[in-house]
């Protein structure tokens, strides 16, 4: 049960640039299609990239060794420290545009990267794979269904919060696997 907690905690940090993405895009409205659309392709996305991570994780955990802990805990906090400098530095005409597929599929790739470095070092850990791409697809999908809907309420503000957050979490996150709170 602790290990899908730690996933689940796992799941909504690597979700929240899933939900800042989907909050810029329901800022300009949405339609129900545009909805199940932009939920699809990020949840596809979240769930492969941690498999592709976790398989050269775990291919790559028996060279590792012990330091795996620290390999994989200093990923994630870097790709955190990433996520913060990239919000930073994207504006807000950056974020504007309508949405078509081609667009959709990049961002969605984009917004993934990070699950490939999350399943990197998650797979030193010795994680099941299927388990964690379900989880961390359905997250997904849920916090960017919510991220539309919010989007259209609250503004660019929560955009810019939502996506410094989710660097943050990752940041502690990575702290504490290094450390060895969480396995």
């Amino acid at each position: 049960m602790r290990e899908l907690g730690g996933l689940l905690v796992i799941a909504v940090s690597v979700g929240l640039t899933n939900f800042a993405g989907a909050i810029g895009i329901g800022l300009s409205g949405v339609d129900a299609r545009t909805r199940l659309r932009v939920g699809l392709a990020f949840g596809f996305f979240e769930a492969l990239m941690p498999i592709v991570g976790l398989l050269i994780g775990q291919s790559a955990a028996g060279a590792i060794g012990g330091s795996g802990r620290y390999i994989g805990g200093g990923l994630l906090a870097l790709t955190g420290i990433w996520g913060i400098v990239q919000a930073r530095r994207t504006s807000a005409k950056e974020k504007e545009g309508s949405l078509q597929l081609r667009q959709l599929l990049v961002l969605a790739v984009a917004l993934s990267l990070d699950n490939l470095v999350v399943g990197f070092a998650l797979g030193v850990y010795q994680v099941p794979l299927a388990e964690t791409a379900i989880v961390i697809g359905v997250v997904s999908v849920a916090m960017s269904l919510l991220g539309l809907e919010l989007g259209q309420r609250l503004g660019e503000r929560v955009e810019e919060w939502a996506e410094e957050l989710g660097g943050g979490v990752l940041v502690v996150l990575g702290i504490l696997l290094a450390l060895g709170v969480l396995k």
